[in-house]
């Protein structure tokens, strides 16, 4: 428990994290890396360089600052984080390394404003939330059928667009855990001419009695070391994690996609229409050529599936006037896709659920 004058501290300071916020994580992240390069393959280096990781870590810092004294308040808020760092085997022992090189860039960063007091109301603070993602985290390994990685083989490849392959990966030791729809695994690479080994997270499309199938794009540094690996390839994977997932319900569902954010959603659909939901899904695409598991969701067609495939050459996303047109009173929904495609759904039906591929980030609802 922190002492009042500590809780006071840190609310007091959260205007000035909101304010200096990404420049104390860029900060962070750069220092980190430099003092503990061992952690840095934990991190996507593209997002990084995006600055979206900074971004989403100032938003953490600055949530976690303004309910210090009620961390209860944030939990829902940290759910996505706690699942990546499960896929990623992040333990104990890391926060340490996080908590020394933070409280370093606020120094850093703030300079004389960043007073003794304020620093050490922060490394008391940081304890007591580190704690709480620890405690978390535990209890998620626990449940795990396994923690860390460990070797899947390429079993099959399928051609599905120019842009993306379907693999079906088997586990060595035959243990395979159930993905609920929605979830996703990490697949660890091993890169030529790369320092450190580099993690990424893939939907899975279905889960089968030997292991997974996965349908990554051909963008970014694993996805393009993925495509280039053949039947027989030994891959390390993590077991399934992710908090998006299809909830029970016997409430009619909508899924809205866009291009590749279909792989989450396909799961979904499949695995509500064998519990006899009613399903609706809506895939925009930039071209039919380009409609990733577009057999699949055919053969869903014959089984109950109600699909609207929008194409559109330049953007591959939905409108709002479209987003109107539906009736989803009553339905539950769920998006994956662009930023601002799903930005687009959550304005236009508020209760829409959706997940980014990549940092966490808040959409602004209707």
């Amino acid at each position: 428990m922190l002492d009042q004058q500590t809780m006071d501290i840190v609310k007091a300071t959260a205007p000035v994290l909101k304010d200096h916020g990404v420049a104390i994580t860029s900060h962070f992240y750069k220092r980190m890396f430099e003092n503990n390069p061992e952690v840095r393959q934990f991190f996507n280096h593209t997002n990084q360089k995006r600055g979206r990781q900074p971004e989403a870590l100032a938003n953490a810092v600055y949530a976690a600052a303004v309910h210090i004294d009620r961390l209860e308040a944030i939990l829902p808020a940290i759910q996505p984080a706690l699942h990546k760092h499960k896929s990623l085997n992040i333990r104990p022992e890391h926060y340490p390394i996080v908590g020394q090189n933070l409280l370093g860039a606020i120094q850093d960063v703030l300079g004389e404003a960043a007073t003794p007091d304020i620093i050490d109301a922060w490394a008391k603070a940081y304890g007591v939330i580190a704690d709480v993602f620890i405690s978390l985290e535990k209890q998620m390994y626990d449940d795990a059928p396994w923690i860390g990685f460990k070797p899947f083989t390429v079993a099959e490849v399928i051609e599905d667009t120019p842009e993306v392959k379907r693999f079906h990966i088997k586990a060595n030791d035959g243990v395979v855990g159930m993905a609920i729809p929605g979830q996703y695994i990490s697949v660890q690479a091993r890169i030529a001419g790369e320092d450190i080994l580099h993690h990424r997270q893939y939907s899975v499309v279905e889960t089968t009695e030997d292991g997974y199938w996965i349908a990554p794009k051909a963008e970014g540094l694993v996805s393009n070391w993925l495509h280039e690996q053949t039947v027989g390839t030994e891959i390390p994977v993590s077991a399934p994690a992710g908090e998006f997932v299809l909830e029970a319900s016997d409430r009619p569902l909508t899924l809205v996609a866009g291009g590749i954010g279909i792989t989450p959603l396909f799961n979904m659909a499949k695995t509500a229409l064998g519990q006899g939901r009613s399903v609706t899904l809506l895939h925009a695409v930039r071209s039919t050529n380009l409609r990733p598991l577009g057999e699949e969701l055919d053969e869903l067609v014959n089984a109950g599936l109600q699909l609207i495939t929008h194409v559109d050459d330049v953007s591959g996303c939905m409108s709002a006037t479209q987003l109107e047109a539906l009736d989803v009173e009553g339905h539950d929904v769920y998006t994956c896709g662009p930023t601002a495609m799903m930005e687009t759904v959550v304005q236009t039906i508020p209760q829409a659920r959706y997940e980014f591929f990549g940092p966490s980030a808040v959409l602004a609802r209707a």
